[in-house]
């Protein structure tokens, strides 16, 4: 029985829809930063539902931090698999 492989192949083309997600992933993820501050703003301080939105906020902030981490992965990967594909070619 055989099974049905893809590969997924890059190419330098889909550097700039990658790069749009990322941009538009930090948008969203900085205006959702900013309405749970806002609902944050509206609880007592030292609460439970406090500190939980406190927790969430520190949560999520962490994340963007790591966005150049994963373009400098993807773009390699990318440019990997262009030169994988070309010297393969000239093989």
């Amino acid at each position: 029985m055989e099974k049905n492989k893809q590969i997924v192949e890059f190419g330098i083309g889909d550097i700039w829809p990658i790069a749009l997600t990322f941009v538009i992933a930090g948008l969203g993820i900085a205006y959702g930063l900013q309405a749970m501050g806002e609902a944050q703003d509206d609880m007592t301080a030292n609460s439970s539902e406090y500190n939980a939105t406190q927790n969430a906020i520190e949560g999520v902030a962490k994340f963007p931090e790591k966005f150049g981490t994963i373009i400098t992965i993807v773009v390699a990967a990318i440019i990997i698999m262009i030169l994988v594909r070309y010297l393969g070619a000239r093989a």
